[in-house]
């Protein structure tokens, strides 16, 4: 009976305002990754970029990222979350916009880096907001549901723009339905309630610690390589699919089995990381994700291309929030933003880094082989440094289970 009771004590998950700040940032992922896949192409057809070009415009869209990343953390810890959160959203909506006028590769380039900016702030205020809204007491529960908009997004936005662009080959419809839907978020997210927090007028000395969480560096470093694996495949796996496997249709495929990964995961792992398991979920995370690489660089045809979907997609699903857990877990907090912003960065540095050392790999070092080569490298060099060091540094410098 004492055991019922407890249950039925248990505080609501799923709030009116987590649900409308789930759906919102569902649909700013959803916005990103509608057009992402399809961007190396857009380079290729429309202004006869090389590989790595591609590589090098794009990468800017995560360079701006994160440098507004890095002061992010400090923005919404100090001032507002719902005003930060929505006027970054807004920014980020109406950027979409600007890519009706990119008539060269360099005023691409600079809209494209220049959207960066907002959604460096907006992700990191929203998962934020989201933290704020949750029960202290389901925090790790909320966490790892949270993650559950993008991994949807992920699946839902790669698949649909793929269907759309071999169906009307035109990219401006492209850009018009990310362009619709982020401002349908940002409409969702004008409805979130969050309480009021008084202004944190700080008089101390600025010091690094107050935009980045410093002790988590080695977490960060984890977050990155997996990022730089992540940056390669995601970015070079349309362009590879149809040159080197002769794959036409199956990208969409591969984004959905990824997605699907993910979710598994989600639900499997979420009850072990409300428990406090943490490092054990991270553990087997860097681990599955390694594996899941190492299928999609040696065993190159449609069973392995399918099955690492699938893998990859579980692994990174296990190991994100859990390290972002691991982040919470180590500060206080009046620093949550700090906490998010600094995975994030990390998670945009790798990206980046992956973004171009892929496109320069595969235009002078062996083509988009060698490119996925080095994300299993990549990947494996995270697991050999999570388990030597990151995770018992964790250990050391938490503050709370």
């Amino acid at each position: 009976m004492k055991k019922h009771n407890e249950l039925e004590e248990k505080p609501r998950l799923f709030t009116g305002s987590y649900l409308m700040v789930w759906i919102a940032n569902f649909m700013m992922y959803f916005s990103f990754y509608f057009v992402t896949p399809l961007l190396p192409l857009y380079l290729r057809d429309e202004f006869n970029a090389d590989k790595a070009m591609i590589g090098l415009v794009l990468s800017g869209y995560s360079v701006a990222a994160l440098a507004k990343r890095f002061f992010s953390g400090y923005i919404v810890d100090r001032f507002s979350r719902k005003k930060v959160l929505m006027i970054g959203y807004a920014a980020f909506a109406l950027f979409f916009a600007g890519y009706y006028i990119t008539g060269s590769i360099v005023l691409f380039a600079i809209i494209r880096t220049l959207h960066g900016a907002p959604f460096g702030l907006t992700s990191v205020s929203s998962n934020t907001v989201a933290i704020d809204v949750l029960p202290s007491q389901r925090r790790g529960e909320g966490i790892g549901y949270w993650g559950l908009s993008n991994n949807f997004a992920m699946a839902v936005g790669p698949t649909l723009s793929l269907l759309l662009y071999s169906t009307y080959n035109n990219y401006n419809l492209l850009f018009t339905v990310s362009l619709f839907v982020a401002l349908l978020g940002l409409v969702v997210n004008s409805f979130v309630e969050c309480k009021y927090r008084p202004p944190v007028m700080e008089k101390k000395k600025m010091s690094l610690d107050r935009f980045l969480l410093v002790k988590g560096w080695s977490q960060g470093i984890c977050i990155a390589l997996i990022a730089m694996s992540y940056g390669i495949l995601s970015t070079y796996i349309a362009i590879y699919s149809k040159d080197v496997l002769n794959i036409t249709t199956g990208t969409g495929t591969f984004f959905m089995l990824f997605a699907f990964g993910l979710i598994l995961s989600r639900f499997v792992g979420v009850k072990a990381l409300s428990k406090g398991y943490a490092v054990r979920n991270a553990t087997y995370g860097v681990i599955v994700v390694a594996i899941g690489y190492a299928i999609f660089a040696f065993w190159q045809n449609l069973y392995g291309y399918y099955i690492s979907a699938v893998v990859i997609g579980f692994g990174q699903a296990s190991m994100y929030p859990a390290v972002q857990t691991m982040f919470l877990n180590m500060t206080t907090n009046d620093k949550r933003g700090t906490a998010n912003a600094t995975i994030l960065t990390s998670w945009d540095l790798g990206i980046g880094i992956g973004i171009i050392g892929g496109g320069y790999v595969a235009e002078h070092l062996g083509g988009y082989n060698s490119a996925f080569l080095l994300s299993a490298t990549v990947s494996l060099i995270s697991v050999i440094f999570f388990l030597s060091y990151a995770k018992n540094a964790y250990l050391k410098n938490r503050i709370r289970n």
